[in-house]
């Protein structure tokens, strides 16, 4: 690992909030992918993934970033019509260990597939989103999530595009491991 994947991964640490529970962000859909490391390491693997697949398939660029927005409004959907879902906080700490996994394994799944496996986590990321929405408002906060969401794909296309491009497929899959090494530490502090 290269001094410039530990300073990535200080900032990603640095950036979001030390309170995992994602205390704060009841009035800001914009603010909650950002206010708990498990959603924001989540969100930047799902654009480094597929800027790996990218390589391969251009489309994947934006194809695995949409599922997993359209899943996740789906969930968000299950949420708002009180739909219980099992294991919620489980799978979406499962979400960032396995796309940290698959990057870091420079793992190249077909796109269909790729999109099945985001989608499949955003269910529960998007339940989360909308168990933990303010009473009022929703419309405004559903905009605020998905935006932040799509900005934090981008950032991780344009993170996983940076580090292939200067360093080469090594520095993209260590951004997996710095991804992986997040939902670690979200493990344990939970």
């Amino acid at each position: 690992m290269n001094i410039r994947t530990i300073r990535l991964a200080a900032l990603l640490v640095t950036v979001a909030s030390p309170v995992l529970a994602h205390s704060g962000h009841e009035t800001s859909g914009f603010a909650h992918p950002f206010t708990g490391l498990d959603h924001l390491l989540a969100m930047l693997g799902v654009g480094v993934w597929a800027s790996l697949l990218a390589i391969k398939r251009p489309a994947a660029a934006y194809l695995v970033p949409v599922a997993f927005i359209s899943m996740m409004l789906v969930g968000a959907a299950a949420g708002f019509a009180g739909i219980k879902l099992p294991l919620v906080e489980a799978a979406i700490v499962s979400s960032v260990l396995v796309l940290g996994a698959l990057v870091m394994a420079a793992v190249r799944l077909p796109s269909a597939v790729a999109m099945a496996v985001v989608g499949l986590f955003a269910v529960f990321h998007g339940y989360a989103h909308a168990i933990e929405a303010p009473t009022s408002g929703t419309a405004v906060y559903i905009v605020g999530f998905v935006a932040a969401t799509a900005l934090l794909h981008v950032a991780g296309l344009g993170l996983g595009w940076v580090a292939r491009r200067s360093r080469g497929d090594l520095a993209l899959r260590a951004l997996g491991g710095a991804v992986m090494a997040g939902g670690a530490f979200v493990l344990i502090a939970n």
